[in-house]
């Protein structure tokens, strides 16, 4: 990553390593406040931002607690949510509130959903009251509704003003948001019309009336719109913004493109570490935080270990007949696994997106079939060449081959069907999918190997 310090008019990039992070380290330990500060502003705050994580807790600590250091609230929007957190428990409130009276509301409400209810009602009680009155009815909305993602500083302006008048509104009006791509247009009971992007209106006569040139092709998100179908919306109609509504289609805020975005990541983020079991495990957490998230997970899976091991069993004396079978065994077994978590990814993202519908469940369901009978000739072609090149031996070349077809097609059809089913029980399927799957092909893989090794050998 490249950094960018202004020295004496000039601007000279350095690369940011760990030599840098020791030099912040030292004038950490030395209390210079003043170069620290100064280093950060002349930087971007996701950079300072960035080199705030890479310190070592401790000394995040040390330079939170610095005398007269103050951080600035573009460089704290900017951290891992985690080191928000972390920080927090250093700064003092009168530090908090200075963040959040200096951040647009939608960031400001991502800082207080992080806080303990006692310290976050002291908060709220020392902002000025319109500040306060905002981020409490927007808290009043569930965790993942579009009200908790969208930002209350927007420009509105009445359907029956001019180009003219607009202009003049803009440049004198200073509770205005600093950036905005889009002007909405509403009526008398302040219900969005329509949009104007304020490009074209620098490009139009002042003596233009704005209803004049507003899109009324307008997308209205609901308040308690669910952030991950906010998500959809953005992606499906390549949307830079978006007016939000209450219950009474009255506008009460708008999100933007790099909100939604960072939803999106978020969300991608969660489903990646809940296929693999770890939950909302964050890289901060203690040792005895992620043992406890990982335990339940791991526990469940030697169970299903031990039903996979018990099915094994059933054909103790086959494979003693036939030592081989007990070589192969796993073969068939883990690439059975490595197809259904193909498949489950798949649909686990599909389902996500709303892309899998009852329309093309029964297409998709075939497909997979399909792509498992497919799968299993050619793997079955291969291990049965190879397994006859190491045993010489074509009953057992056959009876893996067999075994692939048949645990590649089950792992295609319930890679896709268990988090249909678990979304059917309301189930997230990014949580619990991965350990049926890899069960089930398991299971069938060591029963259908050993089952027809039985048959011929036993």
């Amino acid at each position: 990553m490249s950094l960018i310090k202004k020295n004496k008019d000039k601007i000279v990039n350095f690369e940011f390593n760990k030599e840098y992070i020791k030099v912040i380290t030292e004038k950490i330990s030395s209390n210079d406040t003043a170069f620290i500060s100064n280093s950060f502003k002349e930087m971007h705050p996701a950079d300072a931002a960035d080199i705030i994580e890479h310190l070592s807790q401790e000394d995040r600590e040390s330079l939170i607690k610095l005398n007269n250091f103050r951080i600035d609230p573009a460089i704290f929007i900017e951290l891992n949510e985690a080191i928000q957190v972390e920080i927090t428990k250093f700064l003092s409130n009168d530090s908090i509130v200075f963040i959040l009276k200096n951040l647009e509301s939608d960031d400001a409400i991502q800082i207080l959903e992080n806080l303990d209810e006692k310290n976050k009602n002291h908060i709220l009680s020392s902002l000025p009251p319109k500040d306060r009155f905002v981020l409490l009815e927007s808290l009043s909305y569930p965790e993942d509704s579009a009200a908790r993602i969208m930002q209350r500083e927007f420009t509105a302006i009445p359907s029956n003003w001019s180009v003219g008048q607009t202009i003049d509104y803009l440049r004198e009006n200073r509770d205005l948001p600093e950036e905005f791509l889009e002007i909405f247009i509403v009526d008398n009971e302040f219900r969005p019309i329509g949009t104007v992007p304020s490009s074209k209106v620098l490009r139009t006569p002042r003596e233009t009336k704005m209803i004049e040139i507003t899109n009324k092709n307008q997308f209205l998100i609901p308040v308690d719109m669910d952030r991950e179908e906010v998500g959809r919306m953005f992606e499906n109609y390549n949307l830079n913004s978006a007016c939000v509504i209450d219950k009474t289609n009255k506008l009460v805020g708008m999100i933007t493109s790099d909100d939604v975005l960072t939803v999106l990541a978020e969300e991608a983020e969660e489903d990646a570490l809940r296929l693999a079991g770890v939950g909302d495990e964050e890289i901060t957490d203690g040792i005895i935080k992620k043992t406890k998230r990982r335990f339940n997970w791991l526990l469940l899976n030697l169970f299903t270990a031990f039903l996979a091991t018990w099915v094994i069993s059933l054909f103790g004396a086959t494979i003693e007949q036939m030592v081989a079978l007990a070589f192969l065994m796993p073969i068939v077994a883990s690439m059975g696994g490595n197809a259904g978590m193909q498949t489950l990814a798949v649909t686990v993202r599909a389902i996500a997106t709303n892309d899998l519908t009852e329309n093309n469940f029964s297409q998709n369901i075939l497909k997979e079939f399909s792509i498992g009978i497919l799968n299993g000739i050619i793997f079955a072609v291969i291990s049965a060449l190879i397994v006859h090149l190491w045993f010489q031996d074509a009953i057992l070349s056959f009876i893996i081959s067999i075994s692939m077809i048949l645990n590649m097609i089950v792992a295609g059809l319930f890679g896709i069907l268990i988090p249909i089913s678990l979304k059917k029980f309301k189930v997230d399927p990014a949580i619990a999918s991965s350990v049926f799957v890899t069960t089930i092909t398991d299971v069938i893989g060591f029963l259908s190997f050993l089952g027809i090794g039985a048959y011929f050998f036993y």
